[in-house]
């Protein structure tokens, strides 16, 4: 076994690697970048070296660098996460050649399957069924388009080199194609260096079931069953399960045969995934195989009881597999929701921010949680937007499904935009609870899973109103003098009561209170409107309990100034108390295209004094990987432009703006 690794990446499954090769005696180097310099895996580690600055083509995909501090740090080995370099032959073969062991596949089997095109030659070969399409070396748009005829729609545009949804676009038409081709093209080439593509006929009701697979250096092979993971946004994961529901001993076997027959075909060593499409029919086949642990790995982990990171350990440091087929066994059933800093109520965009709140759910046997960030940390345009997986374990799917919605209700975030309550809405719905699962899922049930928000705003506004009063009592209490009557919030007087006026603002619209502090303290008659309210108070830190004419309720908090959030119920409730302030603000005119997040320009597509029409793609932005065309929303001519490519803009500048065009 290694005495010290190199962890060639960041965040949560850098924690991770940590919390293994720790628990088996391995020291551990971690590499950040400036942006990174206060990150949790750089504390966790037992010495950190600086890469550079905060882009990751100067720093995390710096392979030269990383070299160079693994021969400086003295470490035997490199673990390379996900992603960055982690799938990169030239970087495994770099290490080979320096006597530094890659966790990891051979520079071959990188070889053999970083190209979705050979990958499908060699698959057909080692008899792993394959969907229908185009996978030529030929990238002639010309070929391309006639290839996409043939196919067939709807069809599948996917980057050769690509994953994680970049690079990939579904064409409905052919008069689709020629602008998914070169948005696909254009974002894989940023993403990965390489635009070339492959066709596929799209399954309009498939499954994603992929296979954990691991093979040694003496040339044993095994499959950890399988996850199902069919619930998508973009083609990117949202919640995976293992092991994958309604599928038969039979299938799961022979999946998990040819999922092993692939990888021996490569010469493959140490953990892979090999994705299938399960199609409605019961028919499978071979997606891709990604050569590297998986960000959904822990669900194999709970239902097995093994640790995939130690294996790759042991694997890569020349033992034989930890158990044989005949000796894996599953158990339960687990869940893994991916918490993102995004808006799933504005098409998923990318957040970024402050975590300036972070509660995580206590973690058991039956809850984990994987994360790379800690309160206070900031969520950057730099890198991905995941800020943790949410992983659950139980006797069965149901059970386990119930821990998910009670965890997903614990976890609370203040500071940026998460999809929390996207994720609870999603677990929780009857469509997924009744197995009703593909790729399409999300589109299908876009009504169910993004339902309007269930709390009772005259509550909360209660609620925020009582916190106010009691969190000023707090700072004006003397601890020595109880009885002091500086300490109600009355605006004591002598021979009458005054109920205090209070303005909160919710989603743009301004609520008049009124709050009087009656009897002993912490009770309250709250008015809004010809509406009253008897209330008790009881502020304890992050936790306000309150008995609202009759009704008793609990609730967490975050506060910050005149700004409160409450946690209720696996929704946020968002208010501002008003003060009145002098002078004006200035805004934008409604006559402009502005950035719908943080991020930078990639392609001007007009001119100033061009005629534009609603719908048309002006602007293409990119944001934490992933590319967003932003359309004209109505007809007009282009007046002014702002900024030009490769400009790095913030959410809401003005990127555009338009005359519009009389009717």
């Amino acid at each position: 076994m290694f005495n010290k690794i190199l962890i060639a990446n960041r965040g949560e499954i850098a924690c991770r690697v940590i919390q293994t090769a720790h628990r088996l005696g391995i020291r551990c180097v971690a590499v950040y970048s400036e942006a990174d310099k206060n990150a949790r895996h750089v504390a966790m580690a037992d010495e950190a070296f600086l890469l550079g600055p905060a882009p990751s083509n100067e720093s995390y995909l710096r392979g030269d660098k990383i070299l160079e501090i693994a021969k400086q740090s003295g470490a035997q080995a490199i673990h390379p996460g996900y992603g960055f370099l982690s799938e990169n032959a030239e970087f495994a073969r770099s290490c080979f050649d320096n006597g530094i062991e890659f966790i990891g596949p051979p520079t071959s089997a990188i070889e053999a399957m970083g190209s979705k095109s050979a990958a499908k030659e060699i698959m057909s070969h080692a008899a792993v069924p394959l969907v229908p399409g185009y996978h030529g070396e030929d990238q002639t748009p010309a070929l391309l388009k006639e290839e996409s005829v043939r196919c067939g729609f709807p069809q599948l545009l996917k980057a050769v080199a690509g994953g994680g949804g970049k690079g990939m676009r579904v064409v409905n038409s052919i008069d689709e194609f020629d602008e998914a081709l070169k948005s696909a093209c254009r974002e894989a080439k940023n993403a990965f260096g390489n635009p070339d593509m492959l066709i596929e006929r799209y399954l309009t009701q498939p499954r994603h079931v992929e296979i954990q697979v691991f093979c040694d250096k003496q040339g044993n092979g095994v499959y950890l069953a399988e996850r199902d993971c069919s619930v998508q946004r973009r083609h990117q994961k949202v919640i995976e399960e293992a092991p994958a529901p309604n599928l038969s001993d039979e299938t799961r076997k022979a999946m998990g045969e040819a999922a092993v027959r692939a990888a021996q075909a490569i010469d493959y060593v140490g953990a892979g995934t090999v994705e299938f499409l399960y199609d409605v029919d019961g028919s499978f086949y071979f997606m891709e195989m990604n050569t590297r642990l998986q960000v959904e790995h822990p669900v194999t982990e709970m239902i097995t009881g093994q640790d995939l990171v130690e294996w790759q350990l042991r694997i890569a440091s020349g033992e034989p597999l930890p158990l044989q087929q005949n000796e894996i066994r599953i158990h339960g059933h687990a869940l893994e929701a991916r918490v993102y800093a995004e808006d799933p109520d504005n098409d998923f965009l990318p957040a970024t921010g402050t975590l300036r709140y972070l509660r995580t759910p206590q973690e058991s046997q039956h809850v984990r949680v994987d994360t790379g960030v800690v309160e206070g940390d900031e969520v950057s345009v730099f890198y991905d937007p995941m800020i943790a997986k949410l992983i659950v374990w139980d006797d069965n799917r149901d059970r386990a499904i119930a821990r998910m919605e009670q965890a997903l209700e614990e976890y609370r975030i203040s500071g940026l935009k998460t999809n929390l309550r996207f994720l609870r809405n999603l677990a929780g719905s009857a469509p997924f609870k009744a197995l009703d699962l593909d790729t399409g899922f999300i589109e299908k049930h876009e009504a169910l899973l993004f339902p309007a928000s269930n709390l009772n705003s005259a509550f909360c506004l209660v609620m925020a109103a009582c916190f106010f009063s009691e969190k000023s009592k707090q700072q004006a209490n003397n601890p020595d003098d109880p009885y002091s009557p500086f300490g109600y919030q009355n605006s004591w007087r002598l021979n009458s009561e005054y109920a205090r006026p209070l303005t909160l603002i919710h989603a743009d619209t301004d609520y008049q209170l009124s709050v009087l502090e009656s009897g002993a303290k912490g009770q309250y008659l709250v008015q809004i409107d010809d509406a009253s309210y008897q209330v008790t108070a009881q502020l304890n830190d992050d936790l306000l309990n309150v008995v609202i004419n009759g009704h008793r309720l609990s609730v967490h908090l975050y506060n910050e100034g005149d700004h409160l959030t409450l946690f209720h119920e696996g929704e946020q409730f968002i208010c501002e108390q008003h003060r009145q302030t002098f002078g004006s603000d200035d805004h934008a005119g409604d006559n402009s295209l502005t950035a719908p997040m943080n991020g930078a320009v990639v392609a001007v597509l007009v001119e100033a004094g061009q005629a534009v029409k609603a719908g048309e793609t002006l602007v293409i932005m990119e944001a934490m990987k992933m590319e967003h065309s932003l359309k004209a929303p109505h007809d007009g001519t282009v007046a002014e432009i702002y900024f030009a490519e490769g400009d790095l803009v913030e959410d809401g500048a003005d990127l555009i703006s338009l005359d519009i065009a009389e009717a």
